[in-house]
Parts: structure tokens; C-alpha cells; sequence
């Protein structure tokens, strides 16, 4: 009798997952490790065993993968309303890692390599720009910033502690209080906000 409920829950399963006008949820579990969870243990693998040409071809993969990952921002609002897209996605992801297509391969030397070599010098300006914006804008900001990671630190610890059971309702901790600064008391000044 275990045999045939085995059976059952097995078909159900199956069902579910090839279910073109079932419920998107299964196949984009699906999608999500096939595409993710399993390309990630074998990338640790790889980088364990120190094997060169497998920490190549993951490394391919993930070129693959964010690219498909970008071009799918863009476009998964759209393609998903369209029938069996989950399905395509499944099956392009599945494409990509089978070591007898070798399809990420195929899709890296055919069209992600050329167009990078052939923008490359273009994506470098544009992203030491950024990177030159983003430097200006950290060095402006930089006393919020701290203030920020002071108070983001000082949240954790307070949660931490809840959590554990060691904050008691009422009591200082030992002046951890996040500090605002300070306000004149005078009724007559006027604040920065007010001005």
C-alpha cells in the first residue's frame, strides 16, 4: 500500500510541474533551483576540489545566468502571461547546464563574448563613472553613513538581545540608546527644520 501512495504523490507531483494551465508556483520553484540552488552547491564543489576547467564552465554559467537574469527583468512582466513560459524557463535553465549541450558554453562563445568585447571599452567608462559618483557621494555623505550603521548595529544588538531574553523593559542599556543631537531648549531659536 506505501508502494502505490508513493505512486500517487510521484504523479501528482508530476502533474503539477508540466500542468501548463496549473499553478505557476511549482515550476517557479522549480526554475529557482534548477537555476540557482543546484549551479551554486556545484560551484562550491568545484572551488573545493580546486578544478580549474569545473570552476570555468560555472563561471561561464553564471555569465550565462545573470545575463538571462538581466534580459528577464525587463521582460518576465511581459513573457509571463504567456502560456508555458515557466515551462521555456525551465527548460532553457536545464539547457544551460547540461553537460552534453553544453549550452551555456554555446550561448558565451556565440553571443555574450562578442558583444562584450565588442562594448567592452564603452561598459568601462560608463562603470568607472559610476564608480567615480558613487565614491563622491559616500565621502559627502559620509557622517550619515556612519550614523546609519551605528544606529542599523545598535538595532541588531537591542534585537539580539530581545531575542535571547537578556533585555528587561525599563532599564538603560548601559547607554547604547541611539543619541540625537543635541536641540537648543531656547523657545525663540529657531530650529533647522522650522527654518
Amino acid at each position: 500500500m506505501a508502494l502505490l501512495g508513493a505512486n500517487i504523490a510521484g504523479d501528482v507531483g508530476l502533474r503539477l510541474l508540466l500542468s501548463p494551465f496549473g499553478s505557476n508556483v511549482v515550476l517557479r520553484t522549480a526554475c529557482c533551483t534548477v537555476g540557482t540552488v543546484l549551479p551554486v552547491y556545484s560551484t562550491f564543489k568545484s572551488i573545493e576540489r580546486k578544478d580549474h576547467n569545473e570552476q570555468q564552465k560555472w563561471l561561464i554559467y553564471w555569465t550565462a545566468y545573470g545575463s538571462f537574469s538581466l534580459v528577464e527583468v525587463f521582460s518576465d512582466k511581459i513573457l509571463s502571461w504567456f502560456p508555458l513560459y515557466y515551462h521555456f524557463k525551465f527548460a532553457f535553465l536545464v539547457w544551460l547546464q547540461l553537460p552534453t549541450s553544453e549550452g551555456a558554453n554555446q550561448l558565451y562563445v556565440n553571443h555574450i563574448r562578442p558583444f562584450f568585447l565588442r562594448h567592452q571599452q564603452r561598459f568601462d567608462q560608463i562603470l568607472g563613472c559610476a564608480h567615480h559618483e558613487i565614491a563622491k557621494l559616500v565621502r559627502a555623505h559620509q557622517t550619515e553613513i556612519q550614523f546609519l550603521i551605528s544606529a542599523i548595529v545598535k538595532v541588531a544588538g537591542s534585537v539580539d538581545h530581545f531575542l535571547r531574553g537578556d533585555d528587561r523593559p525599563g532599564r538603560a542599556q548601559n547607554g547604547r540608546a541611539i543619541q540625537a543631537s543635541p536641540r537648543s531648549t531656547d523657545p525663540n531659536s529657531v530650529s533647522d527644520d522650522e527654518a
